[in-house]
């Protein structure tokens, strides 16, 4: 018998054993430039044991479950030559990893591990919350995809940022009201990246009637953005030129983004979400220099004072008091705050997103909100932060 038949034989009675945890296949040399690796794990499906197999391309990840002994064709037709050369079987009590060379010979190295947890059968539903159709023309057009659908390599960064925003608000968005139409409005759109991309998953992934409008200050972008919309057919997205500060909603406001609003125009986005009584609000802040300014002026005394010497440090931590401080004034008006790592752009390293869900107002609470917001800005020296003098709450 050869190493390879060995192998798929022990493999088997480590299935049937349950001490299989995971097998992942790499170093793929086949036809399908997008295929990238296969994650391989024990599920119980109707009391039944099978393999779900996770195949990883650039752009998607396809899921299907086997038998026991389709699992084991389907590896055999996925280990040739031109095909996956890496095995790495993740054990209870070892790691074995089939390695294939040049000549089409396999050799395998074994490892003794403890500590392993046993792998969980039950049957992961989670939802697939990521854009699925990356043939769409709006990411031709943006430069993140080819006619194929196929993410350009200098484009695989932002794919994942996108993704990755949407898997954030996800949750959020579904919970939303429902209503005839949601009304969104993503403030410093930009370039429009994440503004198409929330379009798109409200529209065709979650079947929402939706109508996002972006706020942009530079005219070009806006005049390309629209014309990318038009392109896609994307009758319910439109950009407009101005700033957050003047802006409009005229229609109301379901939902509130703005992401990476340079100092105080996050205040002003803000300030327009709780006026409007947004469902959603969301923010990912960028440059805190109202606070820092405050703080450089006046220098308090107190039990952080040797910390806040140092510009790095003084930087830091003006950003943590803004955004704490942009938290406690959504509090008081009646949301509920998530403060999460964003993941942004390469030229852009501001990654903390602030998430507020409208529920209800609480009288007491509000109080508690003023008398914390004072003892903050006596203990730091801080005369004011910009969100609160806008909601009258610096009084």
């Amino acid at each position: 018998m050869s190493v390879y038949t060995d192998f798929l034989k022990d493999l088997q009675e480590a299935i049937l054993g349950q001490r299989l945890v995971k097998l992942s296949l790499g170093n793929y040399k086949g036809l399908d430039k997008t295929l990238k690796n296969v994650y391989i794990k024990p599920v119980l499906l109707k009391q039944e044991l099978k393999l779900s197999f996770v195949y990883r391309y650039a752009t998607k990840d396809i899921t299907k479950n086997y038998s026991l002994e389709d699992a084991i064709s389907e590896l055999e037709d996925l280990t040739q030559f031109k095909g996956f050369r890496r095995m790495h079987a993740q054990l209870l009590e070892a790691d074995w990893i089939m390695l294939m060379n040049k000549k089409g010979e396999w050799r395998l190295d074994q490892t003794q591990v403890s500590g392993r947890d046993q792998a969980d059968l039950a049957h992961d539903h989670k939802k697939e919350r990521r854009l699925t159709n990356s043939k769409q023309s709006y990411l031709q057009d943006l430069k993140l995809t080819d006619a194929e659908g196929q993410v350009f390599k200098n484009a695989q960064d932002k794919w994942k940022q996108i993704n990755h925003y949407i898997e954030l608000l996800s949750g959020a968005l579904e919970g939303l009201p429902q209503q005839e139409q949601l009304n969104v409005v993503d403030m410093g759109a930009g370039k429009g990246y994440l503004t198409f991309a929330l379009y798109d998953y409200l529209q065709h992934v979650l079947q929402r009637n939706a109508s996002v409008i972006g706020v942009e200050f530079r005219k070009d972008l806006v005049d390309f953005c629209n014309q990318v919309a038009e392109k896609a057919s994307f009758s319910g997205l439109h950009f407009v030129e101005g700033s957050i500060a003047d802006f409009k909603a005229d229609q109301g406001m379901d939902v509130l983004i703005a992401l990476h609003a340079c100092d105080t125009a996050t205040d002003d986005a803000i300030y327009q979400g709780i006026q409007q009584e947004a469902s959603l609000i969301v923010v990912a802040p960028c440059c805190h220099k109202q606070v820092r300014r405050e703080l450089e002026a006046v220098k308090a005394n107190n039990d952080l004072d040797f910390m806040t010497k140092h510009g790095i440090f003084l930087e830091r931590h003006a950003e943590m008091l803004t955004d704490s401080i942009r938290a406690l004034i959504m509090e008081y008006y009646g949301y509920e705050t998530k403060v999460m790592q964003f993941i942004a752009d390469q030229h852009t390293p501001k990654n903390v997103m602030i998430v507020a869900s409208k529920r209800n107002v609480q009288p007491n609470k509000q109080a508690e909100i003023l008398a914390k917001l004072q003892s903050l800005k006596s203990y730091f020296g801080i005369g004011y932060q910009h969100l609160e003098r806008l909601c009258g709450l610096d009084k």
